[in-house]
């Protein structure tokens, strides 16, 4: 799964898909852009440097209701459990990092 940033919007694309996680936004959206949407869509929180987003696990379950099937939330906790294991989910475990793909 990931989420599409636009100036405008922000749009969680392929929920079911749990074995990837990033964030795609233009090329040319500015830093101060970015940060803007992402507070607007409470999308989480931009690392410094701008390349990562920790982004609420409730979040991604509210953007994912309804469009996803019925093992997903299975699916969802191996996901995490691999990202706690790697160093990619916040001392807490409510919160994901998502590396930030400009394009």
């Amino acid at each position: 799964m990931h989420f599409r940033i636009t100036a405008e919007s922000v749009e969680l694309v392929d929920p079911q898909d749990t074995r990837s996680f990033s964030v795609l936004c233009p090329a040319d959206l500015g830093d101060d852009d970015l940060l803007t949407v992402v507070a607007r869509a409470e999308l989480g929180e931009v690392l410094p440097g701008g390349e990562h987003l920790m982004v609420p696990v409730d979040t991604v379950r509210r953007m994912a209701a309804g469009r996803v099937g019925p093992d997903w939330p299975d699916d969802l906790s191996a996901m995490l459990d691999y990202a706690a294991g790697k160093g990619w989910t916040s001392a807490d475990g409510t919160r994901i990092r998502a590396h930030v793909e400009r394009r």
